[in-house]
């Protein structure tokens, strides 16, 4: 028994708004499988692969508020690339933001909702991931995390050190997850985060359990009636097992 993280989930007040900027932004397509939804994936992808992590959009009433503690790297390829992106991202809505980065050589943007996101320079490391090089998780202490999350899930643990820790697709393919260490408490929940799938021939209940015996906590966001379960890590991040694919 194992998980995958298949997708990211990111609120918002306007899907529709969000997921179109999303969308310019990754170059990916956008579908719906249902009101409040918008669903992005690549270009041709076939649904689950780790070559990408998804993005799925879901309204929510609430607007953001506070700076948030899981946010997307974007890839570049050269300088050039670097500026070209942050151009075009600014012409669709994007603007810059002052997280107290101070001078580095990645930029900071936020979508038209306020979602905090990078763009990198270019790097050797994400030069195959695909647009999306880093879904990133703040956190106290990355290396307990990392204990929880290489047990929870089958991706490989590249590095892991007190101030962050980095995991990959067993595969090799695919975007980066990372828990990094920042000051400061979670205090709300999450705006954007990580949806986990079992196997097709796993079980979810048993998925569940064996998350709960390594430390994770149920969790109610409001979700009701629905065939996923919420959980938080030891830190508190949320997190869904959906059903298993």
């Amino acid at each position: 028994m194992t998980l995958r993280i298949v997708q990211v989930a990111m609120h918002a007040v306007d899907d529709t708004k969000v997921g179109r900027f999303w969308g310019e932004a990754l170059g990916w397509e956008l579908s719906s499988e249902g009101p409040g939804v918008t669903n992005l994936e690549p270009v041709g992808f076939v649904y689950p692969d780790p070559v990408a992590v998804c993005l799925d959009v879901v309204r929510v009433p609430e607007p953001k508020t506070v700076k948030n503690r899981v946010h997307i790297d974007l890839a570049t390829t050269s300088p050039e690339h670097q500026a070209e992106l942050v151009a075009r991202l600014g012409e669709l809505g994007a603007t810059p933001v002052d997280v107290g980065q101070g001078d580095v050589p990645w930029t900071v943007l936020a979508d038209p909702e306020g979602n905090e996101f990078c763009v990198l320079e270019p790097r050797p490391i994400h030069q195959d991931t695909g647009p999306m090089a880093v879904v990133v998780l703040e956190c106290a202490d990355p290396r307990a995390l990392a204990g929880f999350w290489n047990e929870a899930i089958d991706w490989t643990l590249h590095e892991v050190t007190d101030d962050h820790a980095l995991f990959r697709s067993a595969r090799g393919v695919g975007p980066y997850v990372e828990f990094l260490r920042v000051p400061g408490e979670k205090t709300m929940q999450n705006r954007l985060h990580l949806d986990l799938r079992p196997y097709p021939d796993d079980d979810l209940a048993a998925e569940v359990a064996r998350l709960r015996a390594l430390g994770a906590t149920p969790v109610d966001v409001g979700q009701g009636d629905v065939p996923w379960t919420v959980l938080a890590d030891p830190e508190g991040n949320e997190f869904c097992v959906l059903t298993p694919a």
